[in-house]
């Protein structure tokens, strides 16, 4: 049995209800779902037959017999998870209750080219899943989130700014064939909104998050959603042109770009240029926790920009939460100056009741994500394989199963 999306009533959304502590009988899931209580035990049979379900003795009566609990079955099945960074790799292990263990960082370059990177992710994962099975779990697939655009099905690279040799590189199927699992690709802040939606903003169904780091990266949900777009690049705001940009040159060979003035990189080698010592978003913050003044101004200033652009889409998106993650967002100045922006330029209307905040996942965002995303779309029976859905999100390569 393939559990499809997390739509309201699916199996998907029983075994989630279970998992997060939200409902602890069938009886629990009636009250949650709204639905028949035939509908919900036909949910949990299924469930409980899959192996991903157990019954676990009866709880407090209510008026009448004492309804049998309901627990995820045995170790409970997890997702291999992954976050490049521009000069990193966070791997680690996503359980069906939306916990992140077992994380682990590796220095890694990518700009470097896919081979080595491959190589790199693989042993990492590989390694990974067999800690998850000697501690009796099932492995079920593997989410990758990747600085840079991803196409429409989920499989290959596209054109990403400042890493030689990706282009049209085909990392889902080649990963999933080293690892023999289905692997699920998508941009690396499309896997954090997810991830920042699932674990601190359950209950809003618009949400944009903002990943400001090295570079600049947005992803959106849309009606509970990630929304991708028709090709794959929605929530690309790194190449909307800014007036602060003038005519700078970007990676993307335009000029002005939100990207060139924003980013980590760009404020980085401003710094550099006036005699600071800054080679990473960690070296910016540290200037800015020591109060220098340059570094300071030019977060505030970016934070202003990411703002002016970001009204648009709040004026047009009418999200109810922006979230700002990413390692830049670890700057009060920014994430002030972006809320700033957004209260000055947008209309009363879309800001009365807009969240604006700094992401509450941390590091981890990415990849619970990415190891939701997963267990959402290829918990599966172990001994069938897997089937990828079309639905919305990153798609899988089903190439094994664990």
């Amino acid at each position: 049995m393939t559990v499809p999306d997390e739509q309201p009533g699916s199996a998907a959304h029983v075994l989630e209800l279970v998992a997060n502590g939200s409902a602890a009988s069938r009886a629990d899931l009636v009250r949650e779902l709204g639905l028949a209580a035939s509908t919900v035990s036909a949910r949990v049979q299924e469930l409980v037959e899959a192996g991903l379900l157990a019954e676990s003795g009866a709880g407090v009566s209510r008026g009448g017999r004492r309804p049998r609990l309901l627990r995820i079955a045995g170790q409970g099945a997890v997702a291999l998870a992954a976050d490049l960074g521009s000069r990193h790799i966070r791997t680690g292990a996503v359980g069906l209750s939306g916990d992140a263990f077992d994380v682990d960082d590796h220095a890694v370059d990518p700009a470097a080219g896919p081979e080595a990177a491959l190589d790199t992710l693989a042993e990492r994962l590989a390694a990974l899943a067999e800690r998850q099975r000697a501690a009796g779990r099932t492995v079920r697939g593997a989410g990758i989130g990747f600085p840079g655009p991803v196409d429409a099905d989920g499989s290959r690279i596209i054109a990403p700014a400042r890493m030689p040799g990706w282009h049209l590189f085909p990392l889902r199927d080649r990963l999933a064939d080293r690892l023999g699992l289905p692997v699920l690709l998508d941009n690396d802040a499309n896997m954090m909104a997810l991830g920042e939606h699932r674990a601190g903003h359950r209950g809003r169904r618009h949400l944009v998050l903002v990943k400001a780091g090295r570079g600049i990266g947005s992803g959106v949900i849309s009606d509970g959603r990630l929304h991708r777009g028709a090709h794959g690049s929605a929530g690309d705001i790194s190449h909307v042109r800014v007036d602060e940009a003038a005519r700078l040159p970007c990676s993307c060979g335009n000029i002005g770009c939100l990207e060139t003035v924003a980013s980590g990189a760009a404020i980085a080698a401003a710094l550099r240029g006036e005699g600071l010592a800054a080679d990473s978003t960690a070296d910016i913050l540290r200037l800015v926790e020591n109060g220098e003044p340059h570094a300071t101004t030019l977060v505030r200033q970016a934070g202003r920009d990411i703002g002016a652009v970001l009204a648009v889409v709040v004026n047009f998106f009418n999200p109810e939460a922006v979230v700002l993650g990413g390692a830049l967002a670890g700057a009060q100045p920014l994430v002030a100056a972006v809320r700033g922006m957004l209260y000055e330029r947008c209309l009363p209307m879309a800001t009365s009741e807009l969240t604006i905040g700094a992401a509450v996942c941390g590091p981890n965002a990415g990849l619970l994500g990415a190891g939701h995303a997963v267990l959402r779309r290829t918990a599966t029976v172990p001994a069938r394989r897997p089937t990828p859905s079309a639905a919305d999100g990153p798609h899988a390569s089903a190439a094994g199963h664990g």
